[in-house]
């Protein structure tokens, strides 16, 4: 059984600041992390690993510091790496990553199973799980807690607002898993130690085969033309009354006097 986890490094999200000429986020100086939702992507990954003996190959599309985030995955249990990395790729909407990873995923092999975290924090889109299972033609679910091989495919848990859905998927599938799926074990020394040293594959837009009008800011059909923060409402008023009944009366009140209700 062959594992491919799709992780991005994102700014820690305490640090972030957005670039007002460019409208992207500041990444220069900013501490990295593995997006936590990836996190819980990479060690249901390691579980299906332990049992069901699987290989599990983690891949992930950015600069070249990107490689930590790589050698973090190694340390707790991942066996190979992918570092998709081109100035090319630069300004890449969810569509273009999508289409980016999907060529990574062809060339590095037949994969039976490719997970994804439910979002990544710095864009909060949860598209790129599902883009990449369209470029690959494959069936996705998203918002997976659970999951096992059955003899055709897979049986997941899929959360809900109301509660969950049990589904069954047959042949390779693509999932994005959520955060009460598990927590990510932490690294033995002897982890560490193997991706200090631990070879990782780096591919260029040429050798993935990827179209330069498919990638990068030239392939991305979105643009952010501006970033800023609502504006603050001052017309707030308070209710001031000791007596819920009576306070909760007036809240009613006002409410529909403003049409709300």
């Amino acid at each position: 059984m062959n594992i491919a986890v799709c992780i991005k490094q994102v700014p820690d999200s305490d640090k972030v600041t957005i670039d007002r000429e460019t409208n992207r986020l500041n990444r220069v100086g900013v501490p990295s992390v593995i997006n936590p939702f990836d996190e819980n992507a990479l060690e249901m990954a390691l579980q299906m690993k332990e049992q069901y003996g699987a290989k599990v190959t983690v891949i992930t599309m950015g600069p070249p510091q990107a490689e930590q985030a790589l050698r973090e995955a190694i340390s707790v249990g991942a066996d190979e790496a992918i570092l998709v990395t081109d100035r090319k790729f630069a300004g890449a909407d969810t569509w273009a990553t999508s289409y980016t990873l999907s060529m990574v995923v062809k060339k590095a092999g037949d994969f039976d199973l490719i997970l994804f975290g439910k979002q990544a924090i710095d864009g909060d889109t949860a598209q790129v799980g599902p883009g990449v299972a369209h470029f690959l033609d494959i069936p996705v679910v998203t918002y997976v807690k659970e999951a096992e091989k059955t003899d055709t495919g897979y049986k997941v848990k899929r959360v809900t607002e109301e509660g969950y859905q049990i589904w069954e998927v047959d042949g390779t599938a693509a999932f994005t898993i959520v955060k009460e799926a598990n927590t990510m074990r932490l690294p033995s020394l002897k982890g560490k130690m193997r991706a200090k040293s631990a070879p990782i594959t780096t591919w260029g837009a040429e050798d993935i085969g990827a179209e330069d009008a498919k990638i990068g800011l030239n392939g991305s059909p979105t643009i952010v033309r501006k970033v800023f923060a609502p504006p603050i409402k001052t017309n707030r008023e308070t209710i001031d009354n000791e007596d819920v009944t009576q306070a909760v009366k007036e809240l009613v009140g006002k409410l529909k006097e403003r049409k709300i209700l």
